[in-house]
């Protein structure tokens, strides 16, 4: 049991292979003991799609719990995503793919950001969901992309 506790920890915090960069972090409630409630924004590029890239805005959990590391942060995020770039789209392009992942708790809470793509009409569409590995959650964002030329 305590092997198989021990491997699925280790699965969760190797799982999203991208990593963002964070922005900044602004205070939303001060906490007299442990870190303050806050919201960070994070950004990231689409690992397959150059030319594109996302900022994620999420609520993070603070007090003693939040200070630790051990807080489940709420289910509230904000996603925008933009070209930023020539956009390259690979030879074949799945229906739906992930392209971001970050654990809200230390063990069954994730964010994901996943790309659909929507090619009747040339858009790649990002869908930001909160899931637990138990239950699924409602709580989703979503932000589109049309591909279209670059030039400045």
């Amino acid at each position: 049991m305590k092997t198989t506790l021990l491997t699925l920890i280790a699965a969760l915090a190797i799982h999203g292979s991208v990593h963002a960069e964070t922005i900044g972090c602004v205070t939303t409630s001060w906490k007299l003991i442990g870190a303050n409630h806050k919201i960070c924004v994070e950004a990231f590029a689409d690992p397959k799609i150059a030319g594109v890239t996302c900022h994620v805005s999420q609520a993070r959990t603070g007090g003693i719990s939040g200070a630790l590391g051990v807080a489940q942060d709420p289910s509230q995020f904000s996603l925008a995503c933009r070209q930023t770039g020539p956009i390259k789209l690979p030879a074949t392009m799945p229906k739906d793919e992930e392209v971001f992942s970050e654990n809200t708790s230390l063990l069954f809470k994730e964010t994901r950001v996943m790309r659909l793509w929507d090619e009747s009409n040339n858009t790649l569409v990002y869908l930001a969901i909160s899931r637990k590995l138990i239950d699924g959650a409602p709580a989703n964002s979503i932000s589109t992309v049309p591909v279209m030329p670059w030039g400045r």
